[in-house]
């Protein structure tokens, strides 16, 4: 057996293949679900209720969704690039360590400056963090041919690490009781709540803000040309004249900058402060969310409300008929690797020899 690559992709193929790749999920993880003990219908029902079900559902998965959104388009931009960021997480908290730093410089400290001025420098701050973190694997890359999966990977224990100690050490708030967390952004910094009585916040304009740019930057630019000609074949693209090492420079910043707005959007939009446990995974899942948008920023939107809406309807599920709240995880991993494989047999088909 061995795969071949297709000439013509029927329409019929490409419009099933999504569909396959949903319902073979749906089947493998009702064998776990019933294995749980519960029934797979209910199970199933009460997990999109608890997501999208009510008012109060898209509420929490939409404020789920938002850091997710800008988590999946850093990874989309980079992976676009073949710039295999998997630093996202490492990002993040670097952008939310920055945002902290600006905003939370007052009370004692004797600075005062408007809202308007410093909520701005906040963003600004984040974005530069997360970009500048991410320029080292890239130069790295384009100069010394460093792997960036093993270096972007390996920054993201060392930034939780440093993390870990500002939150004990300088950045801890004195009247958080012992427990470690940073001192907390100014009240007149926290973002405005979209829904009242709600925790849907201002940053998912942002957030699609960001996703409709980013798609025009791909598509009606000049970079965006240049990304795209250097991810279909970067040799290719040196030999034709493009600037390789720049344009993949470029993607790091903006793909860093993305990841780390993330964390300042975070701060600024639910927690107010900065822990360990405030977006655990979000930089993970961000990749998750990208190869599922087959890296389209505007897919990415629509993958972040879905993976946010198995998150919050797995607790609700989780409650109702006690399946554990980690079969969210195992079926936004399932469906990746189905639509993965379906994208795959959508350009090649299998030949029997």
């Amino acid at each position: 057996m061995r795969l071949e690559r297709r000439e013509r992709t029927p329409r019929a193929l490409l419009l099933g293949a999504p569909a396959g790749a949903l319902l073979f999920t749906l089947a493998v993880t009702s064998l776990l679900v019933a294995w749980a003990g519960a029934p797979v219908g209910r199970a199933y029902a009460l997990l999109l209720e608890g997501g999208f079900g009510s008012r109060f559902a898209w509420t929490e998965t939409l404020t789920r969704a938002t850091p997710l959104i800008f988590t999946g388009l850093a990874a989309a931009v980079a992976f676009r690039a073949r710039l295999f960021n998997i630093g996202g997480e490492g990002q993040l908290y670097a952008g939310a360590l920055a945002a902290v730093a600006v905003g939370g410089l007052h009370g004692g400290s004797g600075f005062d400056a408007s809202p308007w001025l410093l909520l701005p420098l906040m963003m600004l701050a984040a974005a530069a963090a997360g970009a500048l973190l991410l320029l080292g694997p890239a130069l790295a890359k384009s100069r010394l041919g460093v792997d960036e999966v093993v270096t972007t990977l390996l920054l993201n224990f060392i930034v939780l690490l440093g993390v870990s100690a500002l939150l004990d050490g300088p950045m801890k708030d004195p009247a958080a009781m012992g427990w470690p967390q940073s001192v907390a952004i100014q009240d007149a910094l926290q973002l405005d709540r979209l829904i009242e009585r709600s925790r849907a916040h201002s940053g998912l304009l942002g957030a699609l803000a960001a996703a409709l740019l980013l798609w025009g930057l791909l598509g009606r630019t000049t970079l965006g040309f240049e990304i795209r000609a250097v991810g279909a074949n970067a040799r290719a693209a040196a030999f034709a004249g493009l600037p390789v090492a720049a344009v993949q420079v470029k993607v790091a910043l903006l793909s860093g900058a993305m990841a780390g707005l993330a964390g300042a959007v975070e701060v600024a939009g639910r927690a107010g402060y900065v822990t360990l446990d405030m977006a655990t995974g979000v930089g993970y899942s961000g990749i998750v969310i990208a190869m599922l948008a087959a890296l389209h920023p505007l897919g990415v939107v629509a993958a972040a409300v879905f993976v946010a809406g198995l998150l919050v309807g797995a607790d609700s599920m989780s409650r109702a008929v006690n399946v554990p709240t980690y079969i969210a995880d195992v079926i936004v991993a399932v469906a990746l690797l189905a639509v993965l494989v379906a994208t795959m047999l959508t350009q090649y088909r299998l030949r029997w020899r």
